[in-house]
C-alpha cells in the first residue's frame, strides 16, 4: 500500500485470499516459461511480495496485475539467463515437475510439461515464450497478451503465430500418449538387456541422441546422429545402470533422465540428462 493508506488485518486478508486463488496459475506461467521449478517459486514470491506493497486500491483488475508482473518478472529472467549461459554452448535442460501434487498447474494443458516441449519452449525468445505459453496453455486472448508484453494486438498474433512455427518444426508427426509410453518402455527393456537390434529398430532412421550435462557433467558436444550411433550410447549406460520408467539409476543415486520424441516412424529423438544435480528432485513416472 502506498504511505496515504493505512493497512488493517482485513485487507490484508482479501489481497492474500486473492493472491492463493490464483497462485497455481501463476506458477504454472513462470514454470512453463522457466521450466524450473526452484525459479518459478521465487517469482511467486516476489509477486506476492509486490502485491502486498501495491496500492490495491488503483488495481481495477487484480487477476491481471499478478498474471502481469509473474510473465514480465519471468521474461526479465529469461534474458538475464542467457547472458548467463553464454560461456556455455550445451542447450539449457528444464526440470520437470510432478503435476500430481497440485493438477492445476497442468490443468489447462498438460503436454505442455512434457520434457519434449519444455525443451522446445527453451529455443524461443522471451517474448515469444510467454506470448506461446499465455495463449496456448492458458487460453489468453490477443488483446490480453498484447496488454501484458506491451506489444500491439498485431505483434502479439505474430509472437504467437512464429512460436507455433518454431515448435511444428520440432515436433514431427507426433503420436497419442499411449504409443509414446509403448516406445519409451520397449526402448528401456531393449537398453537393459543389450538388445542392439530392437533398439535400432525403435528409432526413426534419422534418429538423434543427445546427451546433456547443463554445463556440470562433461558431454559430446553434437548429438549422435543415425539409429546405428544413437543406440550405441544407451547401450553402455545400460552396461553401467539400470533405467527406470524415466530415470536411469546406478544403486540409489539417480544419474540421469531420459526423454524420447517419438512420430509415426519411431523414436527421433533421445534426450539423457546427465547433470546429477538436475534430476535430483525429479520423481520415478508412474
Amino acid at each position: 500500500m502506498n504511505s496515504g493508506s493505512r493497512e488493517t488485518p482485513s485487507t490484508l486478508d482479501q489481497a492474500a485470499s486473492v493472491f492463493v486463488g490464483l497462485r497455481p496459475r501463476l506458477f504454472g506461467v513462470a514454470y512453463r516459461m522457466l521450466g524450473c521449478s526452484l525459479e518459478a517459486e521465487d517469482i511467486v514470491q516476489e509477486v506476492w511480495l509486490r502485491w502486498q506493497t501495491t496500492d490495491r486500491t488503483a488495481v481495477m483488475d487484480p487477476p491481471g496485475f499478478l498474471i502481469t508482473a509473474t510473465t514480465r518478472m519471468a521474461i526479465n529472467v529469461l534474458r538475464s539467463a542467457r547472458r548467463r549461459r553464454e560461456t556455455y554452448l550445451g542447450p539449457g535442460v528444464p526440470e520437470p515437475v510432478d503435476t500430481g501434487a497440485d493438477p492445476q498447474i497442468g490443468a489447462e494443458r498438460g503436454e505442455a510439461l512434457e520434457l519434449g516441449v519444455l525443451l522446445l519452449l527453451a529455443k524461443l525468445s522471451p517474448t515469444e515464450r510467454a506470448a506461446y505459453v499465455l495463449r496456448e496453455a492458458f487460453d489468453y486472448g490477443y488483446p490480453g497478451i498484447a496488454t501484458i508484453l506491451e506489444l500491439s494486438e498485431v505483434n502479439a498474433r505474430q509472437l504467437v503465430s512464429r512460436a507455433r512455427r518454431h515448435l511444428a518444426f520440432g515436433r514431427c508427426d507426433p503420436v497419442g500418449r499411449s504409443e509414446h509410453r509403448h516406445l519409451l518402455e520397449a526402448f528401456l527393456t531393449a537398453a537393459q538387456t543389450g538388445n542392439l537390434p530392437v533398439l535400432e529398430e525403435l528409432l526413426a532412421s534419422g534418429a538423434r541422441s543427445c546427451p546433456v550435462g547443463g554445463g556440470a557433467v562433461r558431454t559430446a558436444r553434437n548429438p549422435l546422429a543415425g539409429r546405428t550411433r544413437a543406440a550405441t550410447f544407451p547401450m553402455a549406460l545400460a552396461r553401467r545402470c539400470r533405467p527406470g520408467a524415466v530415470l536411469v539409476s546406478h544403486g540409489a543415486t539417480r544419474v540421469a533422465l531420459l526423454s524420447i520424441t517419438p512420430s509415426a516412424r519411431g523414436i527421433d529423438e533421445l534426450l539423457w540428462v546427465l547433470n546429477p544435480a538436475e534430476p535430483a528432485g525429479i520423481p520415478v513416472a508412474p
